[in-house]
């Protein structure tokens, strides 16, 4: 069974950075995409950001110039690096992979809290 392990959340000030990233298991990274997902209090799920396989990335408008998603392959590792935090960037992030590009997910990490507050 492949485990996803997030881990770098914690509590940063408004325009402060933080890098998350998800460890995974066995070696998937060579066949699927991986995906960060974040969800705040009384919100869905939301997807913030995805790299394919084959390295090209994507993101939501709210996160576009501020994050910036990467994969170590040899690693089994991905990375989500945040800047220019805000407050409504307080969510639980969630590590996620599969075919993701077309809406499906195989695996999901356990999430790590992010909170922006001064």
């Amino acid at each position: 069974q492949v485990q996803l392990v997030e881990s770098g959340g914690g509590l940063v000030q408004p325009g402060g950075s933080l890098r998350l990233s998800c460890a995974a298991s066995e070696s998937i990274f060579s066949i699927w995409d991986m995906g960060w997902y974040r969800q705040a209090p009384g919100k869905q799920r939301e997807l913030v950001a995805i790299i394919t396989s084959g390295g090209s990335t994507n993101y939501a408008d709210s996160v576009k110039g501020r994050f910036t998603i990467s994969r170590d392959n040899a690693k089994n590792t991905a990375y989500l690096q945040m800047n220019s935090l805000k407050p409504e960037d307080t969510a639980v992030y969630y590590c996620a992979a599969g075919p993701i590009t077309v809406n499906v997910v195989h695996y999901w990490g356990k999430g790590t809290l992010v909170t922006v507050s001064s």
